[in-house]
C-alpha cells in the first residue's frame, strides 16, 4: 500500500484559505493533510515540523512562500511548493472559495468531487 502524500495548506491567519483546502481533502484517499498560517496570531501557526512533514505545500499567496522561504530556508529546499494566489477575499467554506482551490489544486493533485 503506498503512503498517503502529506500535503501542506498554508495562508496567513489559518482561519478561512489554508482550513477551507484541509476541510475539503479531510478524509480523501491518498492524502494526509494539515493546514498553518504564517502570522503571529494564526489559529495554528506554521513551524518547522510541519514543513519537514509535508511532502508538497500550497501557499495561497506569494508573500506566504516569501515567509516561509525567510524562516525555513534550509528545511525549504528540496520541498516542492506551489503558490496558489487565491487573496484573502474569502469566508471559512465559504462555495466561491472551494470552487476556486478546486480548479487550482486540480492542476497539480486530485481533487474531492
Amino acid at each position: 500500500m503506498n503512503e498517503a502524500l502529506k500535503i501542506l495548506f498554508v495562508c496567513s491567519q489559518n482561519r478561512w484559505r489554508s482550513l477551507t483546502a484541509e476541510k475539503i481533502y479531510t478524509g480523501f484517499p491518498g492524502y494526509s493533510v494539515k493546514s498553518a498560517g504564517t502570522e503571529e496570531n494564526a489559529r495554528i501557526k506554521v513551524t518547522e515540523g510541519h514543513v519537514g512533514w509535508a511532502d508538497l505545500i500550497f501557499m495561497m499567496e506569494t508573500r506566504h512562500v516569501d515567509r516561509l522561504h525567510n524562516k525555513f530556508p534550509e528545511i525549504l529546499a528540496g520541498k516542492k511548493i506551489i503558490c496558489l494566489h487565491i487573496s484573502d477575499d474569502y469566508e471559512y467554506m465559504n462555495p466561491e472559495l472551494i470552487g476556486l482551490l478546486k480548479a487550482k489544486l486540480s492542476e497539480h493533485i486530485e481533487v474531492p468531487k
